[in-house]
């Protein structure tokens, strides 16, 4: 069923089910075709297309009855009163139409934010002191923001933390006064979107009956329970355990359509939900010159303001048909999906350093041991042998370079990150003054976690993705004991490039596709196919000696580099791209412009949606290799097996059409390079890319300021990531090199050869140096009158620019740099011993 339904996972582990699952093969043709054989018109219609939509819809919503009469849609009409129907939706539910109605809504935030206006709050007043808007810590941000709209009617909102509830539980606390009708509501999620626990069902009857209240305040308890999470790898009686709410996204359960989810509501409760505002299709009759409304009469017509997406919910039942054909149903899913994460958290937590440390932290209130009370996630960070944690972002990157996709932050679940990690209010309010903010990459501060990584898993996830996981773990932390280490991949394998990318990923004149911390890596994987039959027996390779010298190259030679250790600080190679994840260009002398070394980065390549391409999506992109002719003022693309084409290195003034692109979440002005070059990289590629141009006339800011430019000017960017330069040290890359030769079991010949190892890190100067990782103590530098800004030891950026006269970057240049306060000179920054390299 893999192969057949999910082809395209070939080579990829995706671990990201709780974000959104995946759809089937079948699935999507199915639902194709049944848009080309049907005509599907607006459902308000009265036309046989529209007819034909709405009756399509009634059926995913409630179900024809036998003599295929009238749809009881009409919670409420006598002449269907006593008749249990059912629909394709409530029926998955295990309920009728005589228990819940269905509202198709824009997805779970928006049926959440539904209920928020629609609930019957009552405001604090002479005889009450009001309604109260009760909510478990560990909910997603969906749930958190209702509380701003009961802000807006004075009413009280209690956040409660999972062992308050749990104590409630277990006092059987019951309202003072049982009599009152004082509405409250209480929301939970059935399971956290954060670390996979499942809170007790039971709850819902508990508070709706009195027995178990979230505070101690009389009224009426009504429960929301949110089930987004929860429905996706596990059934949901509704029968048994009859919430007042129920909000869903769909593509949690199928992976397709996305954009549409729906609010359950039980029948009970759904006369007191008040309504103010009123679109299309919801008036069974108004007056435009006066206030007179009338709604519909059943709740899926009164609250679904205009159109719905009618041909999503068609689509809902081709996910309903394959769901239950591939699987069996949602038990299965349950079992299976658990069994996964279980061997999966078994294995994590018998990962030990020699020292006996932990290799993971694990974020859970379960030790996995049934589906009752776990879902199949598990969140966690790393640790290294101190046990200090390795940020997300790193994981995550290092992840990608595996082909393996995992989620990282705090899952818009602000709650359980602070509870599992430690993390306070104040500093929350420290870390956005610091400029970390809900979905960046900051993901240590003061050497605390902002956030972690998760995993989970889907009905189609097979124990080799697990597998390819806790090897992608062991070879980026561990060894086994013997010292040995773990064997390449081999083409084919889950999270290994295949055989033709592997063979063709040698640029014409770099020794293999190289990555950057500025652009992408390439999908090189160390991964083992065998993973140790006991996982506990692995540690961390010993520390090793300082590093040796290699035989020289001409360029080192050229600058003046000593054959018996390092000479004086100095440019040994300067490397610009001009086609953002392309080869690279390099030259002994250029000329450098605002965004850095001239013509760096200036273009990129982009599918058929615009969307820039990188090393990731695309490994063949390594194989095109760009020439700049300043004088002609062209440049010259190669590749093998093609014709070279030449590029204009400007735009063509009143026939270029600008357009807009994003990269790394910016957006850029940009012009397309013509059909000419399209066509010779959509031949190149095998489908259809463009080359586009940052516009000349387009400034795009660099997010961190260069202190020393005047206020209200900031430095910038071309098409990079980060910083308008990217600096490498020789003797950082030599150490590096020299563990990973180490680590070869046999020793005989250069793991990684220098040439090759610098070109990996697509770094635009390359320096010597006097110790390894000293470039970590510099906090500026100066190259001839040119100054620069030292970030994090690789990030440069100018500090300022004279453009009376030509600059120039040469080889041979002397460096001299300009050390951070209250650094020694030889001192290496404790991050940075040669033992916690991690390449």
């Amino acid at each position: 069923m893999r192969e057949r339904e999910f082809g395209r996972l070939a080579g990829t582990v995706y671990l990201d089910h709780a974000g959104a699952t995946l759809f089937p093969q079948s699935q999507l043709t199915s639902f194709t075709n049944d848009l080309m054989e049907n005509v599907y018109g607006n459902p308000h219609s009265q036309n046989i297309s529209s007819k034909l939509t709405h009756d399509t819809v009634e059926h995913v919503r409630y179900r024809f009855r036998e003599d295929h009469g009238q749809l009881n849609g009409q919670v409420h009409n006598d002449e269907h009163q006593g008749q249990r129907t059912t629909g394709r939706i409530l029926e998955h539910f295990h309920t009728s139409t005589e228990d819940y109605s269905v509202i198709f809504t824009a997805g779970s935030t928006a049926a959440l934010k539904l209920v928020a206006e629609a609930f019957p709050w009552v405001s604090p007043g002479p005889e009450s002191n009001g309604s109260r808007f009760c909510y478990l810590t560990d909910s997603h941000t969906s749930v958190v923001g209702m509380r701003k709209v009961t802000t807006a009617m004075n009413v009280t909102s209690i956040p409660v933390r999972p062992e308050d509830v749990c104590a409630a539980e277990t006092r059987g606390t019951a309202a003072s006064d049982p009599d009152c009708q004082l509405p409250h509501l209480f929301c939970y999620p059935a399971q956290s979107n954060f670390s996979g626990t499942r809170y007790p069902l039971s709850w819902i009857g508990e508070v709706k009956a009195g027995r178990m209240c979230p505070v101690s305040v009389p009224g009426k308890w009504f429960v929301l329970l949110d089930a987004a999470s929860y429905v996706s790898t596990s059934p949901l009686d509704l029968s048994v355990h009859q919430a007042d709410f129920v909000p869903l996204s769909f593509y949690k359960i199928f992976g397709f359509p996305t954009g549409l989810g729906a609010l359950l509501v039980n029948n009970r409760v759904a006369p007191l939900l008040r309504k103010t505002y009123f679109g299309g299709g919801t008036a069974a009759a108004y007056l435009a010159g006066e206030d007179f409304y009338i709604p519909r009469q059943s709740v899926a017509e009164r609250f679904e303001d205009g159109t719905i997406s009618f041909l999503d919910v068609i689509a809902l039942k081709h996910g309903f048909d394959a769901l239950e054909r591939l699987t069996g149903g949602m038990e299965n899913i349950k079992q299976h999906t658990f069994t996964l994460a279980q061997y999966t958290y078994t294995a994590l937590c018998a990962l030990r350093y020699p020292s006996g440390a932990p290799v993971v932290r694990i974020y859970s209130d379960s030790e996995f041991s049934s589906p009752e009370v776990q879902g199949p996630v598990i969140n966690f960070n790393v640790l290294d042998h101190s046990g200090n944690i390795i940020g997300y972002s790193q994981v995550d990157k290092m992840a990608s370079l595996y082909n393996i996709h995992v989620r990282t932050g705090c899952f818009c679940n602000t709650g359980a990150c602070q509870r599992h990690l430690g993390i306070s209010d104040e500093m929350v309010r420290r870390h956005l003054e610091a400029g970390h903010v809900c979905g960046d990459d900051v993901d240590l501060i003061d050497g605390h976690p902002t956030g972690s990584v998760r995993i989970s898993f889907g009905y189609m996830s097979i124990l080799e993705d697990a597998q390819a996981f806790l090897r992608f773990i062991i070879a980026m932390q561990l060894h086994q004991c013997d010292g040995q280490p773990l064997p390449q991949t081999t083409p084919g394998e889950v999270g290994a490039p295949s055989e033709s990318e592997a063979q063709d990923a040698v640029p014409a004149t770099v020794d293999r596709c190289s990555s950057s911390p500025q652009e992408d890596a390439p999908t090189d994987s160390g991964v083992s196919n065998d993973l140790p039959t006991t996982v506990a027996a692995v540690g961390l390779r010993p520390p090793l000696p300082m590093a040796t010298r290699t035989q020289q190259t001409p360029s080192e030679k050229a600058a003046g580099v000593l054959d018996g250790g390092f000479g004086p600080r100095v440019i040994t190679n300067l490397y610009l791209y001009p086609i953002k994840s392309c080869a690279a260009f390099e030259v002994t002398k250029w000329p450098i412009g605002s965004q850095g070394l001239l013509y760096d980065r200036s273009w990129m390549v982009v599918n058929h949606n615009g969307v820039c391409l990188s090393q990731k999506q695309e490994p063949r992109l390594c194989l095109i290799q760009p020439f700049i002719d300043l004088q002609q003022k062209i440049m010259v693309i190669k590749a093998k097996g093609m014709e070279p084409i030449v590029v204009p290195l400007e735009e063509n003034g009143e026939r270029t059409q600008i357009c807009q692109s994003k990269v790394c979440a910016d957006r850029v002005n940009t012009y397309n390079c013509g059909e000419k070059i399209s066509s010779w990289l959509s031949r190149f590629f095998g489908h259809p890319c463009q080359l586009l141009k940052q516009s000349s006339n387009f400034q795009r800011s660099a997010k961190k300021r260069v202190k020393d430019q005047s206020a209200g000017s900031t430095a910038t960017l071309s098409l990079v990531n980060e910083a308008q330069y990217l600096l490498i040290n020789r003797p950082s890359v030599l150490e590096l090199q020299q563990q990973l030769n180490a680590s070869d079991a046999n020793g005989k010949e250069e793991l990684f050869p220098m040439k090759e190892l610098i070109s990996r890190f697509r770094a635009n100067i390359i320096t010597s140096g006097t110790s390894p990782f000293e470039e970590e103590t510099w906090d500026e530098i100066s190259v001839g009158s040119l100054r620069f800004q030292v970030n994090f030891g690789v990030y440069l950026m100018h500090t300022s620019l004279d453009f009376s006269s030509p600059a120039f970057l040469s080889v041979g240049s002397q460096v001299l740099p300009v050390l951070k306060e209250n650094t020694e000179h030889h001192e290496l920054p404790a991050s940075t011993k040669h033992q916690d390299v991690i390449f």
